[in-house]
C-alpha cells in the first residue's frame, strides 16, 4: 500500500482515484473546487480544498511523506507547471504530471516532473495499434522500442505448437503466457499447441511485432 497525493480532481483524476481505491492505496485528493472535493470524498482516504500553487499550503500537506504525487490539473498549464515545480522543491519523491501536448511534456520534465503522462497521446497510440491489426487486442509500451502485446492466434498458427511456429527464432519475439477461457496460463513450452480460442501475451521489439502480426 502506498501513500499518494492526487492534485486535480477532474474527470481523469477521478478515474485515477477509483483505480487507486480498488488497489487499496491511501489517497489524499486536493482541488480548488469544493464541489469536486465533496464528490471525490467517497473514493479517497482524505480530501482538502486548496490552491496547489500556494507553497505554504503544499508545505502543510507534508509532501515528503507521500510515495507518489500525481498532478492531473487540466486546462491550466501554468498552475500545473507551478504545482509540479513546488512539489519537487518541497521534497516530492516521485512527481508524475499530466500533459496535453508534447511541448508541455518537455516543460514539466525540466521543472520537476519525474514522469509525464499524456492521456490523449497514449490513447491515440493504443487505438492506432489496436485497430490497425487483425490480431492485436491490447499492449503495454515498455520503452520506445519494446512492448508487450496481447494477440489472437493467427489462423495459420492454429493446431501448431509453439515450437513449430518458432517466432522467437524468426522474429525475436517471446511468448510469455496464454489466455484460455479468461484464465492466464504462464506454463508455456515448445509443445504447447495453439488454438483459435487462445490469446497470447508476447514481448519483443515493435518492429518485429509489426512484421510478425502485420500491424
Amino acid at each position: 500500500m502506498k501513500s499518494i497525493l492526487l492534485i486535480g480532481v477532474n474527470h481523469f483524476g477521478t478515474m485515477i482515484a477509483k483505480q487507486l481505491q480498488t488497489l487499496g492505496h491511501q489517497v489524499l485528493a486536493v482541488d480548488k473546487e469544493e464541489e469536486r472535493i465533496n464528490a471525490i470524498l467517497p473514493l479517497v482516504t482524505d480530501a482538502q480544498i486548496g490552491d496547489s500553487t500556494n507553497e505554504a499550503f503544499l508545505h502543510s500537506l507534508g509532501i515528503s511523506n507521500f510515495d507518489v504525487c500525481i498532478v492531473t490539473i487540466a486546462g491550466d498549464f501554468q498552475s500545473s507547471l507551478e504545482t509540479t515545480s513546488l512539489l519537487k522543491k518541497l521534497g516530492g519523491r516521485l512527481v508524475v504530471s499530466r500533459a496535453d501536448r508534447e511541448i508541455q511534456e518537455e516543460f514539466l520534465l525540466k521543472n520537476g516532473a519525474d514522469e509525464v503522462i499524456n492521456p490523449d497521446k497514449h490513447m491515440a497510440e493504443w487505438v492506432a495499434i489496436r485497430y490497425s491489426s487483425n490480431h492485436i487486442l491490447d499492449y503495454i509500451s515498455l520503452d520506445d522500442n519494446n512492448a508487450i502485446f496481447e494477440v489472437s492466434v493467427p489462423k495459420e498458427w492454429v493446431g501448431k505448437s509453439i515450437g513449430q511456429i518458432d517466432i522467437r527464432k524468426r522474429y525475436g519475439i517471446n511468448i510469455m503466457a496464454f489466455k484460455l477461457g479468461g484464465k492466464m496460463n504462464l506454463y508455456v513450452t515448445p509443445d504447447t499447441t495453439l488454438s483459435e480460442r487462445m490469446t497470447l501475451l508476447v514481448i519483443g521489439e515493435r518492429k518485429s511485432m509489426q512484421k510478425c502480426f502485420k500491424i
